[in-house]
């Protein structure tokens, strides 16, 4: 059966890698391409996941259709994620057949779904489905019996005066029709991003209303704008976001992000800083936050203003040491942190008391499976600030090898300039240090954007 006919299977799960009550990572994303999909395809069924970004921290009208418009759909309860419990609740309250559940061993579940039916699933040492051969056909098993519409709802098992809301056929239709223009166009914003900002422009034309779109395609288009830096049409865009988008805590911290690129780093600072009173500490606020300060210094030490470069160096440093000790697993609070800290003159002592930790989080996250640009970046740099040819090279290879967007790699050699910089003027700059500068911002410039 063709994808376009089949009937749709959402997925209710947390996305990317997550811990577990005891800190062990549980990657998400593997769970879903190596157990989960593959399963719902064998039942000739097509799966569908909100995209991470979509997510963002809100539910909005879309999540509410995928998930009482679905004809099927699959939840995993490991962590007890909050956003999963509160989607599955309403998939329960509107569907009474149809909700597959499942989850990892080892892992409790809570007392008021423990008595639903729930298939189990191993992980590896790498957080990843140990026996997905084995648990893929128990998974499709339970997809083709949910055929025979045998109530799994505890709402409808326990309440029996209760009666499904039939949903009109032309309004499901509709849906899948919105569906499947919404993949279609993240495609066409895939080939854009690759083609420049003229084209992402042209596109975000041809959508018409940006608040009535769907949320992946609007977050989509906000971020492929990021990767051609473009940064006062991100600022554009979230003037057009509906509100509960422009609410969420990633299309925020992003458009702090552009304001900063775009030279108002008065009002980036005013959005992180709201976010952190509002939210709490995180290592991703933090971070940009930490940008923000850390330009501003430059700025200063261009202008020759002695005085304002110390006090924002200082602020940039605070603000990485906060992002990096509200989460430990988060190196680049961490390395940003220890890099700055090497900038002073004399050099910040805490650093070289920092970088070993910073060290292991970005080893431990490249054991997982997960490791991505910036995390070999990391080595590179924590390589460079110990003073080690060796280590240096061998991760600016990994790092040279996994450039998604030029920016990646310029903004690494920009870090690598400023410490070399840093030791010229001290009188410790070796030779090698300054040839893994202009390496990376040699190839970086000639990198190409994601296929």
């Amino acid at each position: 059966m063709e994808s376009g006919s089949r009937p749709l299977c959402f997925v209710l799960m947390p996305f990317g890698t997550k811990p577990d009550p005891s800190g062990a990572m549980i990657d998400f994303d593997a769970v879903y391409a190596d157990l989960i999909a593959p399963a719902i395809r064998d039942a000739d069924l097509e799966p569908l996941r909100a995209d991470e970004e979509m997510a963002g921290g809100i539910i909005h009208k879309a999540m509410f259709e995928r998930l009482m418009l679905s004809e099927y759909a699959v939840a995993d309860l490991t962590t007890a994620n909050a956003n999963v419990f509160y989607e599955l609740g309403i998939r329960h309250a509107a569907r009474p057949y149809t909700t597959i559940l499942l989850f990892a061993e080892g892992w409790r579940l809570p007392f008021d779904v423990s008595p639903l039916r729930s298939l189990p699933y191993r992980l590896n040492e790498s957080g990843k489905p140990a026996n997905a051969a084995v648990t893929r056909p128990k998974l499709t098993g339970l997809l083709n019996a949910a055929r025979g519409e045998t109530t799994d709802s505890p709402v409808f098992t326990l309440i029996s005066d209760v009666k499904p809301h039939e949903v009109d056929h032309s309004k499901t239709d509709t849906f899948r029709e919105r569906v499947h223009y919404s993949q279609s166009l993240k495609e066409r914003l895939a080939k854009a991003r690759r083609q420049g900002v003229d084209a992402l422009t042209a596109l975000e034309s041809e959508l018409g209303k940006i608040e009535q779109q769907d949320a992946g395609v609007v977050i989509d288009l906000f971020l492929s704008y990021r990767a051609v830096k473009a940064w006062g049409k991100m600022a554009e865009l979230y003037e057009k976001m509906a509100p509960p988008l422009q609410r969420a805590v990633m299309v925020r911290e992003q458009l702090a992000l552009a304001l900063n690129r775009a030279g108002d780093a008065e009002a980036a600072e005013r959005i992180l800083r709201e976010l952190i009173a509002q939210r709490g500490a995180s290592s991703e606020t933090y971070g940009i936050l930490g940008r923000v300060y850390k330009d501003a210094w430059e700025r200063a030490v261009k202008d020759g203003d002695a005085a304002m470069a110390a006090g924002k160096l200082r602020l940039a440093i605070d603000a990485y040491l906060k992002g990096f000790e509200a989460d430990w697993r988060d190196a680049y609070p961490g390395i940003n942190a220890v890099t700055l800290m090497e900038l002073r003159n004399p050099p910040d002592g805490r650093g070289a008391q920092i970088l070993p930790v910073v060290r292991y989080a970005v080893e431990r996250r490249i054991a997982s499976g997960q490791a991505d640009y910036w995390d070999y970046a990391t080595l590179v740099e924590l390589a460079l600030l110990a003073k080690d040819e060796k280590g240096c090279r061998a991760a600016l290879g990994d790092a040279l090898a996994n450039v998604r967007e030029t920016w990646e790699a310029e903004t690494t050699a920009r870090n690598l300039r400023l410490i070399n910089e840093a030791r010229a003027a001290r009188g410790e700059l070796a030779g090698w240090m300054s040839e893994v500068q202009a390496e990376l911002g040699a190839l970086g410039k000639r990198a190409s954007l994601p296929v």
